[in-house]
């Protein structure tokens, strides 16, 4: 009996076959470029820049947890706890 033949394909198909590596709309991700992208603009005084920093990286452990769970294939799920990993380092390293 022959090994079951690894395709590539599979780490970024759905259930269905199709192609996931990006969906849309994904609100959590949003929020964070969002705040990333305000973040940049310097517009803040620094107590406003530190909260919009901290509702960014809850918005990316919010969505990297929902990759975790919900990932449509598994290359959102690998990325997922990619991110989750590297925010909770981040914290409290």
């Amino acid at each position: 009996m022959r090994p079951a033949s690894f395709s590539p394909r599979w780490w970024v198909t759905d259930r269905e076959g199709r192609v996931s590596l990006v969906l849309l709309p994904n609100p959590a991700l949003a929020v964070w470029i969002l705040s990333v992208v305000v973040g940049w603009t310097s517009l803040l005084d620094s107590h406003d820049a530190e909260a919009l920093t901290w509702l960014g990286t809850g918005a990316l452990v919010v969505w990297s947890l929902d990759e975790v769970v919900r990932g449509s294939s598994p290359a959102r799920r690998v990325l997922g706890v990619v991110v989750l990993l590297v925010e909770l380092v981040r914290v409290f390293g």
